[in-house]
């Protein structure tokens, strides 16, 4: 029987339940909460009581061909390290990457910098402020002049008043 021009999506279709299901306990649904809780502490105590036979069982573990006789130590080889996260140290401090590193050295120093900046004493922060102080003396003396100006001209007219 053919679906006409589109097909549906690859994901499947909505399955539902149905009410026997759900009474049996083989619903399609998500666990909840407490159900997942009580599956994980089930699954600490078996853990708890496989490690104690794993104990045992770990000085005569088996290698696959020649692994067995040959002891390498090869840098590259990465062995999988499984932590729990009730067994992580949190004190531990991980390296940070070289790249990591040097931004944040970069960030730092441009903090410093810009410290330094404010307080004035960078070099450019000192000809800024030289700079600074010229044109506010500059402008000091074009409102003394405007002022003085200003001061001849009323003169002028009071003289010419009279």
């Amino acid at each position: 029987m053919g679906r006409g021009k589109f097909k549906g999506k690859p994901t499947g279709r909505r399955q539902f339940s149905t009410p026997e299901e759900m009474l049996a306990g083989t619903s399609r649904r998500p666990r909840t909460f407490k159900q997942e809780e009580a599956e994980a502490e089930e699954n600490e105590k078996s853990e708890e009581e496989s490690e104690e036979e794993s104990e045992e069982d770990s000085d005569g573990e088996k290698r696959k061909g020649t692994q067995g006789i040959i002891e390498i130590e090869n840098p590259n080889l990465v062995k999988p390290k499984n932590v729990k996260a009730k067994n992580v140290d949190i004190e531990k401090t991980t390296e940070l990457s070289r790249r990591e590193r040097e931004e944040i050295e970069k960030q730092q120093a441009h903090e410093r910098y810009m410290r330094l900046q404010e307080q004035g004493k960078t070099d450019q922060a000192k000809k800024d402020l030289e700079r600074l102080a010229l044109i506010r003396q500059q402008r000091a003396d074009a409102a003394k002049k405007r002022e003085e100006e200003k001061a001849a001209k009323e003169q002028k007219k009071s003289e010419a008043r009279k």
